[in-house]
């Protein structure tokens, strides 16, 4: 049994933007945590672990006031998804303690690339040359925020890299549990099996919050159930290939948080390393759309 949604365009937008927002947040509360912003600096794990914890906490009153039944989810999928989504998230929440929210934005956007490359071996998609070309150019664009040269480079810009590689592979299980269950208890198996996972590597480095901290935590997971749920039903009220350039808003929100906040602006080599990822991605989009596919793009997880 199938329950359409209505479609409405520019509702569909609104959510998506505002997903964005939530999303961005997300990242400034994790730098907060993971800087000397409101005490002593939180490890990744545990800020992860408090992303999942407090979420879960959320979508566990969505649940019970939408009175939504957990029935017979895919246990295979939804551990694969929620391995590869903490350990993205994790390595993006550490990230960003080092460089700037927009550069370390900007280079998780690779993830739908990552997506379409794997997604040959593993969905048997085929990959033509204006995909080809989309993932070059985002590839490039990555290659510029990593400032390849002894005296700009950002090691900390690969952790970022490598949330972009786990949230790819991510989106191979998104996309076959896609249309297999209801939205709502994708998202909470996923955030049950994910607060699982955290919890218990958080328990090496775990140490105790200070109030400020445990207040940014519980915002954190708030914020990022919130980002998801509008996600979700911002994808349901319109086509791919329209809501697509929306999620972009992410990286904006990002760098005006690290600018308002942290006073960190964007130097040209952000600037342009950024617009080189999203000119990939949106080539991919509109080739998608021409395709009359649903955009890989799209299935980009609100994450970190």
């Amino acid at each position: 049994m199938t329950h359409e949604t209505p479609q409405n365009p520019p509702l569909a937008a609104a959510l998506i933007l505002l997903a964005t927002v939530f999303i961005a947040a997300t990242t400034l509360l994790a730098k907060s945590l993971g800087t000397e912003t409101l005490g002593p600096p939180l490890p990744a794990l545990q800020i992860s672990q408090g992303r999942f914890v407090f979420a879960f906490l959320g979508l566990c009153i969505a649940v019970g006031l939408m009175r939504q039944r957990i029935r017979a989810p895919h246990w295979g999928l939804h551990i694969g998804r929620s391995t590869f989504g903490w350990g993205g998230v994790t390595l993006m929440f550490a990230s960003v303690a080092f460089i700037p929210l927009a550069d370390a934005t900007a280079i998780s956007f690779l993830n739908p690339v990552i997506g379409m490359v794997l997604a040959i071996p593993f969905l048997g998609e085929k990959v033509g040359p204006w995909r080809w070309l989309a993932a070059a150019i985002a590839l490039g664009g990555a290659m510029i925020l990593l400032r390849p040269t002894p005296e700009s480079f950002q090691p900390a810009a690969l952790l970022a890299l490598g949330a972009a590689l786990m949230m790819g592979t991510e989106l191979i299980f998104i996309k076959k549990l896609a249309g297999r269950e209801p939205p709502l208890q994708i998202l909470w198996v996923n955030n049950l099996i994910g607060m699982c996972i955290a919890s218990g590597a958080a328990l090496a480095v775990w140490q105790m919050p200070t109030l400020a901290q445990w207040g940014a935590l519980v915002a954190l997971g708030l914020l990022m159930a919130c980002a998801q749920a509008c996600f979700i039903n911002g994808m349901a009220r319109a086509d791919a290939s329209f809501v697509a350039p929306f999620a972009y808003g992410t990286l904006v929100f990002a760098a005006l948080y690290d600018a308002v906040i942290f006073g960190v602006l964007p130097d040209w080599v952000s600037l342009l390393g950024a617009a080189t990822i999203l000119s990939g991605a949106a080539l991919l989009a509109w080739r998608e759309s021409r395709n009359g596919k649903r955009p890989t793009v799209t299935l980009r997880r609100p994450a970190p």
